[in-house]
């Protein structure tokens, strides 16, 4: 019985290291973002842009783990939100604008 739990405990360990972080994912984006435009790199208006849509991200978050319990559905979509986060911060870095 003893091995059992000690098995189970070791497995529950295992799996919550290796879930998704969403939000540090989330909070490492929002680190870049702020360094992009303090190194000039987005403009204001995309600054901006790209803050309000971290929000929503993280408002996406906080409702889907609110029960405690993400569903591949809820993980589906906060990773493709993160993605897309991810691919328009790439593009606003790499225009080629003169401000």
């Amino acid at each position: 019985m003893k091995k059992l739990i000690l098995l189970f405990v070791l497995f529950s360990i295992g799996t919550t290291t290796n879930a998704q972080d969403f939000k540090a994912m989330q909070r490492s984006q929002e680190k870049t973002i702020k360094t992009a435009y303090k190194k000039k790199k987005v403009t204001e208006v995309e600054y901006e842009k790209l803050m309000r849509e971290q929000e929503v991200i993280k408002q996406t978050i906080e409702k889907y783990e609110a029960d405690k319990n993400l569903d591949p559905h809820e993980k589906n979509v906060i990773q493709d939100k993160l993605d897309r986060a991810e691919r328009r911060l790439k593009r606003y870095k790499t225009n080629s604008e003169r401000y």
